[in-house]
Parts: C-alpha cells; structure tokens; sequence
C-alpha cells in the first residue's frame, strides 16, 4: 500500500525525521489561507499523487504547469492550485495516461546549500533491509544508477543484530557530512529504521533529504510504502488508503480476496497459483505480446470467487483477448469452466478467450465449455495456449 507525500512525512516526523512544515489542500482558497499561516517568505505547492517525478511532470491540458510550483504570496498559491486542482498529471511513473490531482500539499520553504538521496527498502536477493544513499540527491535514483552508479553507497542491516550506530556514520562521511550533521544524520536513518520496522513497511524514501545553509537536515520529499501482509497489525495505516489513486478492478478484487495487478498489455490473464501466473505471463511475453494484469484466483477458490474474477478481468477496456490457465490441484477443472462461463454470458464475451485447463475433473470442465456455445479455443498445453491467445488477437486487429 502506498500513501502521499504529506502522509509519510507526517509518519516520519511521529518518529522523528525532520521535515518543513507543511498544510494538505483541497482548494484555492485554503491553498491562499495555507501560505498566511506558514512562515513569510517561499512556500512550495505539491501535487499529491502516488508517483514520483511530479515536479518535471506536466499537467495534460496545460503541458507548461509542472506538479511542484514555487509560489511567494497567498495569491500565487492560489493561482497555482487553480491550474493543479482537479487536473490529470503526467509523469514518468505515472505513464501517459496521468494521475487526477484532488490534493495539495502546501509547505515552507528552506535554503537548501545541500541535496542527498536516501532510502531504505527489502533487498529480496539479500534477505534484508538495505539502506541507499548517494550524494547526487534531488535526481531519479534509477537516472544516478545507470549514468553514475558509483554514487550510490547501500547498506545492509543484519536482521539478528539490527542497524549499527557505525553504520550510520561510515554513510554519513561517504556523503560528505561532517561535524554535526554526522550525528544527525544518524537520528535520523535510527528514526527511519524504528519507523520502517514498527510498520511493517517495505519502502522509505526521502529525496531529496536536504542540507540548509543554516546547517539542518530536512526531508524535503517522502515516500513511504506498506506490505499489504501486515497491515492487519495496523489499523490506523488503513485510514491513509486513498481510494483515487487506486485501481478499481484492484480494489473489486481486494473484496473477493484475489490477487490482481493491472498492467500495461493487451491479453488478460486468470491464473491460479502465483508461479503459474508469472510464468503465463513471460510466456505471453515469448510470443511477442503483453499482459494486462496479473490475476491468481488462488488454490481454492469458490465458483462465486472464480466468476467475479473474470468479470473484473474483462472490465479492462484494454483487453483484446483472454487467457485462462488453470490446474486443478485443490481447485476442480469443472468448477473453472462453469465460471468463467456463467461470467461470459453475465458480462457478454466480445474478445477471444483460450482455455488450458490440466488436472482435477478436467474432462469434465472441458465438456462443459464444448457444450456452452461459447468461442473459446481449448489448448493442450501452456505454449499451445500462448500461440493461440497471440493469434487470435492479432488476427482481431487485422480483421
């Protein structure tokens, strides 16, 4: 689960973290009201939408407007949320589709002498948390990695021993602090880590994490980012969702307890078991298209469960085609097909659709989809279904 910009620094600041001062928005006026009661002098307008790279961003319908506005009086601050407000983002993180902003975070400014990068996040390979840091702050760290990665300093945490104080500094002298803002850039990477351990979190970002000329740190821009996992030990996490920066279909399915990831592609994919789905996805991949979603119906699903994952799945206006591959293990064959039937004829089937189904009452699953009137293609294996998903689709678009 991701959460705004204001969101996470609000939580970090609980722990400790420096940040500006700073006023979430929902219109112009209160836009005008947040800049009179901030201190005198520059103050920062935010679009808040979960993606990055909002301040080299432009808004669709008036591509000179950037995410990030600097204003110096309650007017400006007006103006400016009068062109953010309410209009569709573009980013690099966002693709061009953009984001709808409905919110604004409006914060002091500062004197910044100094920009630094810092992050903290699960390096899978490794097992363990990792903190990133890099003197090169203020810039897309994947832009730092491929151009200059010898910037880029990690750090893994032990999981036994947990952060060393040591670890801390050795970061803070390679970035080039000294004096003071060693010790202080150690509270505050102590202060993340009990942040991101007591919250279960998977991501923390701060970029850039500021020095100011009056020699502070601030973290001047936050992310932070949640396992869905545990969100069960935090309540209170749940009540920074906000439902408009997220799927509908994720959110269709999050209710029926699916697992459902909306992608980029064309062909739409009801899988069950997680390995499954990833490797239909790749060999999607193999024959030249892409997938739309990730979707695992899981092991054991019901007929009610399986038959409002193909509706979510076919309520993706991008779908030109649909690929179910199914084994029956603790899931039957006959309980697949009945759905995906009964779903077709609800929501009315207009792309192609391919079955593979293997294992438990197979024979009988495939029955029923022979006798359904359905146009579905059966394949006999996982290639044999990629071909044909690919083909039909393709001969779709040229029809």
């Amino acid at each position: 689960m991701n959460i705004h910009e204001y969101q996470a620094k609000e939580l970090l600041r609980s722990y400790g973290v420096p940040t500006p001062q700073g006023i979430v928005v929902h219109s112009p006026d209160e836009a005008r009201d947040a800049v009179r009661s901030l201190p005198k002098g520059l103050c920062v307008v935010k679009a808040q939408i979960h993606a990055g790279g909002r301040g080299a961003g432009h808004f669709k319908d008036h591509p000179d407007v950037r995410g990030v506005q600097r204003v110096h009086s309650p007017d400006e601050a007006k103006t400016a949320a009068y062109q953010m407000l309410d209009r569709t983002l573009i980013t690099r993180q966002t693709g061009p589709k953009g984001r709808v902003v409905h919110k604004l975070y409006v914060e002091a400014g500062c004197n910044i002498e100094r920009e630094l990068y810092f992050s903290m996040l699960v390096d899978r390979a490794l097992r363990r948390i990792v903190i990133v840091a890099s003197q090169a702050g203020g810039m897309s760290i994947e832009d730092v990695a491929e151009k200059t990665p010898e910037k880029i300093l990690t750090v893994s945490i032990d999981p036994q021993l947990g952060l060393a104080d040591y670890q801390s500094r050795v970061l803070a002298t390679h970035l080039g602090l000294q004096g003071g803002l060693i010790n202080d850039f150690a509270k505050i990477v102590r202060s993340a880590y009990t942040a991101f351990i007591s919250l279960d979190a998977s991501m923390i970002e701060t970029n850039p994490l500021v020095v100011t000329k009056e020699g502070t740190l601030l973290a001047l821009d936050a992310k932070m980012s949640f396992d869905d996992n545990g969100l069960f030990r935090h309540r209170q996490l749940l009540e920074l969702r906000d439902p408009n920066e997220e799927d509908p279909r994720e959110q269709d399915a999050a209710r029926f307890g699916l697992s459902y990831v909306s992608l980029d592609g064309t062909i739409g994919c009801m899988v069950n078991g997680a390995g499954l789905a990833m490797a239909t996805m790749d060999i999607i991949h193999e024959e030249g298209e892409s997938p739309a979603n990730f979707l695992d119906v899981g092991g054991g699903a019901s007929r009610e469960k399986v038959s409002a994952a193909f509706r979510i799945l076919l309520s993706d206006p991008e779908i030109e085609g649909v690929l179910v591959n199914i084994f029956g293990g603790i899931m039957r064959c006959d309980l697949i097909a009945g759905a995906v039937i009964d779903a077709c004829k609800e929501v009315g089937l207009k792309v192609p659709l391919v079955v593979r189904l293997a294992g438990t009452r197979v024979e009988e699953g495939l029955s029923l989809l022979e006798k359904s009137g359905l146009n579905v293609s059966v394949a006999t294996d996982l290639g044999d279904a990629a071909r044909k998903i690919v083909a039909a689709v393709r001969s779709r678009r040229t029809a």
